[in-house]
């Protein structure tokens, strides 16, 4: 994993090519090969890239471009030796007619280097033997490489599904495309792997998957016309790791990984890869934009503020000052911090608020208050092995008001939440504990953090983190400091209702599109597409704060959760009141998106 500020560094094990492209009847000839576009991609996505490979002397004209983007180290081979391909495309089919692995096929685990430990991520090609590869993959473990990805293809699967398992089993991170997935496991309608595992199958025009364990995620597919698809699953590999390297969430890693991959297929061979401006994704058609001039004049309000004070998470509906619990009772707790609220005909109906332990809370303090009181009446309540196991009735309980009803809106998603994180932390052998020893050792203990989550049920969900964010912010605001961020290290946004009204009030979201605009004006159910354009623009706009106002993201955040206060969901605000009044749109009408999740 990165160091604050620096790029990832990866080592890409696999070879390049120089090939004929046969596409649209027309003949190219291209520099290729799965290392090659691996490594482009990955260096086009900000990483600092090595590629291991056959290094031809003297270097044919074709890969001079190649050799000014990545480093190049390897056995010294003629370029007779490169191997080389002949790939036709034609009607959606790809056909191979001719194949030529060169050198490549020579390569041996001795010749790699000694110690991988300067690395973030090693990524190992398919090498045109899974038996070789998997010798390689092996090889990198005991030479201390502390993240290894692969990937493979349809004809090494067609020589022995089996050993494929096993690459998967010896690496963290695997690729590979839709048929190629079904040629593993004929056997399997849905897709599973084991805890600590990411797996990423691409599915071309139908977009991807991104398996967390169990938990399948899908990727829209982003539309565009295909000129040459050679490379599209490397170049797609490449973006992905690089954004795994960097500390990304594996969705969100991926969903950049796409934008690229879909860049590339619209040039013949390695092109797209080569220009070094970003690709970014296409505003024109977005529904929601941020509007840079609010979010400037936003974060001059919070410079203005007093010295931060952040919240300390201790109140009466919290675990007392080092209660022997506080560790296992937050990691269960905050991923359940989600969705307390109720519909009625398709519209946002009211929020939570009820008496429990003797006062009326209202959403997230109702929910901390419940888990309170079980802390003396059932301490084991908070073990993994009672979450993995816990009933509906056990949470309809957990939740009954002081009056004894039934007033947790969603209860099926907050005992799926519980389950799955109790399951999963079983699977991987993990307490809240050592998680927290773990990340406080590593060089970047924040980054480490949340890239463990990503692994544990009720965290790994959600492709920005919220709850995972909000967890390590609890844990570095107590006062016993369970956990201590690294230098320069801080928080992403932790968007959430408040936070979203908040954005869309002040102006700092601009709503383009007329019916989302009516919808959230008028409460009224959103979809998963219109909900996530709002949320991820709020996270966009939330991420400049800290830099441009000079606060901590604990500090940011805690000025949108509370402005539920400032700005209700149930009242008409009180404008003048407000310290956002100076700077705010005043669009009062607008809503958060009201769609039911448990990200947040």
């Amino acid at each position: 994993m990165t160091t604050a500020g620096k790029p990832a560094k990866i080592l890409v094990i696999g070879g390049s090519s120089l090939d004929i492209l046969t596409v649209e009847g027309h003949d190219y000839s291209s520099p290729g090969g799965a290392g090659l576009y691996t490594a482009l991609a990955a260096a086009k996505s900000e990483a600092d890239v090595t590629l291991f490979a056959p290094v031809p002397s003297p270097l044919p004209l074709p890969l001079l471009e190649f050799s000014t983007h990545v480093k190049w180290i390897g056995p010294q081979v003629s370029p007779a030796e490169l191997p080389s391909f002949h790939i036709i495309h034609a009607s959606g089919e790809t056909k191979y007619e001719r194949s030529y692995f060169g050198a490549e096929g020579a390569m041996i685990p001795d010749d790699l280097p000694d110690d991988f430990s300067e690395y973030d991520l090693v990524h190992v090609v398919p090498l045109g033997d899974t038996g070789k590869q998997l010798d390689f993959i092996k090889t990198c473990r005991k030479r201390n490489a502390a993240l290894i990805s692969a990937g493979t293809g349809k004809p090494l699967i067609e020589q022995g599904p089996e050993l494929i398992k096993d690459v998967i089993l010896a690496t963290d991170i695997f690729f590979m495309n839709e048929e190629e997935a079904h040629a593993v496991f004929p056997e399997n309608t849905g897709l599973k792997f084991a805890a600590g595992k990411h797996v990423f199958v691409t599915k071309g025009k139908n977009g991807a998957s991104v398996f967390l364990a169990e938990y399948e995620y899908q990727l829209d597919p982003i539309q565009v016309n295909v000129l040459d698809p050679t490379g599209a699953g490397d170049a797609f590999c490449g973006a992905t790791i690089a954004g795994l390297a960097h500390g990304e969430h594996p969705v969100k890693a991926a969903m950049s990984a796409s934008v690229l991959a879909s860049e590339v297929v619209k040039a013949v061979g390695p092109e797209k890869l080569y220009i070094k401006s970003k690709i970014k994704t296409n505003e024109i058609k977005a529904s929601v934009l941020v509007n840079q001039h609010q979010v400037q004049q936003t974060a001059k309000l919070i410079s203005g503020f007093e010295a931060e004070k952040p919240y300390n998470f201790i109140d009466i509906t919290l675990p007392p000052h080092s209660h022997p619990l506080t560790l296992e009772y937050f990691f269960v707790t905050v991923l359940q911090q989600f969705s307390f609220w109720t519909s009625k005909d398709k519209h946002y109906h009211l929020p939570l608020i009820s008496e429990i332990g003797g006062k009326e809370l209202k959403g997230a303090f109702y929910l901390f208050m419940a888990y309170t009181l079980k802390l003396a009446e059932d301490p084991d309540f908070f073990s993994v092995e009672r979450q993995a196991e816990l009933t509906l009735n056990e949470m309809r309980q957990l939740f009954l008001s002081a009056d004894n009803k039934d007033v947790m809106p969603a209860l099926e998603l907050h005992l799926d939440a519980a389950n799955r994180y109790g399951k999963s932390m079983l699977e991987l052998g993990w307490t809240p504990q050592s998680i927290l020893k773990k990340a406080s050792k590593s060089n970047q203990p924040l980054a480490t953090l949340l890239t463990m989550l990503d692994h544990v049920g009720g965290y790994r969900e959600d492709p920005l983190r919220k709850k995972s964010a909000l967890l390590a912010m609890v844990l570095n605001n107590r006062p016993e400091k369970y956990f201590v961020f690294g230098k320069q290290e801080s928080l992403p946004p932790i968007v959430d209702y408040h936070c979203m009204r908040s954005n869309l009030r002040m102006g700092m979201l601009d709503v383009r599109d007329e019916i989302l605009r009516n919808k959230l004006e008028n409460r009224e159910l959103v979809s998963a597409k219109e909900e996530w354009e709002i949320r991820l623009a709020a996270y966009q706009a939330v991420e400049k704060l800290p830099e441009l106002s000079g606060r901590s993201m604990a500090t940011v955040d805690e000025y949108f959760f509370f402005s539920r206060k400032r700005c209700p969901e149930m009242s008409e605000p009180d404008c003048a009141a407000c310290s956002a009044d100076s700077v705010c749109a005043h669009r009062k009408a607008m809503f958060q998106p009201v769609f039911r999740t448990d990200y947040y």
